[in-house]
């Protein structure tokens, strides 16, 4: 069954920038410019044979082109322990609408999505471990600002996991 979700991927120079932040936390898996995305809906494991459907439904996702700017980096905890930093987004009316059409077109479908509150990020890099490095990275990249950048289409993606990192497959686009 493929793992599905739907992102925006940022453009070059923007990746470029989120990747040059990406440097000197111990203990840091660092995303690649493939991982770099705002995720808009995960779906997590999906049957084969609805995948038609599900690239159906998306098509028919109905948007204009907005402009998003990175603004920010914060960090996800579990038990009191890092587990994640990433890239914040300005907030946008347009983005959050968005969202929620993909939302409904998957829930449509009868699938069984994500329900917390939605949190427009990029995900910079992953810990397992703890890091004493991570304070002083937040408060150097506190203010990092890139963008504003023009969004005119997103993507079903699948989700390939190894032992490695995961490897992101583009199924299909979709247009405004």
């Amino acid at each position: 069954m493929p793992r599905l979700f739907t992102a925006i991927r940022p453009p070059a120079p923007v990746m470029d920038a989120l990747i040059d932040t990406m440097e000197a936390v111990e203990n840091a898996r660092w995303q690649d410019e493939e991982q770099l995305h705002v995720t808009l809906t995960f779906m997590g494991d999906v049957a084969e044979a609805a995948l038609g459907d599900v690239v159906d439904a998306l098509s028919r996702v109905s948007f204009d082109p907005f402009e998003l700017t990175i603004a920010g980096v914060r960090h996800f905890e579990r038990k009191g322990l890092v587990h994640s930093i990433w890239a914040g987004i300005e907030p946008s009316p347009e983005l959050v609408a968005l969202q929620r059409q993909v939302d409904r077109a998957c829930r449509a479908l009868g699938l069984d999505i994500e329900t917390r509150k939605y949190l427009p990020h990029i995900t910079l890099a992953r810990f397992s471990r703890h890091s004493a490095d991570i304070p002083a990275w937040l408060a150097q990249h506190a203010k990092l600002r890139c963008g504003p950048f023009t969004v005119e289409d997103f993507a079903l993606f699948e989700s390939h996991l190894s032992s490695g990192p995961a490897h992101y497959e583009e199924v299909a686009r979709f247009s405004c």
